[in-house]
């Protein structure tokens, strides 16, 4: 069970990322950022700003987007992307891994994530895990959450989810405390899931899992 940035580095190296080879009309790429708290870590997110029309308007997320046509790969625009919505650079923050990427479930696009950990060890541009950030205006605010959040069945729960009319009953997990802020779910908790599998911390589950 990996409680350290080095411990996660270890376990993400044992295996082998699953990257897609098929063709999607939309690639993007995001971070997932770690840092360690309190004897743990702490995972960044952000919460996308209310946009009439945006299917994805106030939802929780990592920092990231769509990989730009300048961009050498989706690394690059992942770091690209949190640079413009959070002013952080990770350009010297230690790259951990890779994640499987994951496809859309209601239309084609697929995401690539890369892992990283600040610290104060690293490059001294980041050598503090608590950097200043400062979200544009695609963003409501960014916040640390605690990985035990993940697993603490208290705050999952199932819920259904409408996007180009699909409806979808999917597993979520509540980060933030405040019981009217949007839940963790779709394309993010599936990365969630896999890291947390990866690093010996698996999310438990679901009641309904098993209901067949």
């Amino acid at each position: 069970m990996a409680r350290t940035i080095d411990e996660v580095a270890s376990r993400l190296s044992a295996s082998r990322p699953e990257l897609s080879t098929a063709s999607h009309s939309t690639r993007a790429a995001v971070a997932l950022v770690l840092r360690e708290r309190g004897g743990d870590l702490e995972a960044l997110f952000i919460r996308r700003a209310e946009h009439e029309g945006d299917p994805w308007s106030g939802h929780l997320a990592f920092p990231g987007g769509r990989i730009d046509p300048t961009d050498t790969g989706p690394r690059m625009a992942a770091e690209r992307e949190t640079l413009e919505e959070l002013e952080l650079d990770l350009t010297g923050a230690r790259l951990l891994g890779q994640l499987s990427d994951v496809p859309g479930h209601a239309e084609s696009i697929c995401v690539s994530a890369f892992v990283y950990a600040l610290g104060p060890a690293l490059d001294p541009a980041l050598e503090s895990d608590d950097p200043v950030l400062k979200p544009n205006h695609e963003i409501r605010e960014a916040f640390w959450s605690p990985l035990p959040h993940l697993t603490d069945p208290e705050r999952q729960a199932l819920k259904t989810f409408t996007y180009l009319e699909h409806a979808m009953a999917l597993p979520t997990v509540r980060l933030l405390d405040d019981p009217r802020a949007p839940v963790l779910w779709g394309i993010t908790y599936k990365f969630m899931d896999e890291f947390m599998s990866r690093i010996g911390r698996p999310i438990p589950f679901m009641p309904w899992a098993d209901a067949d």
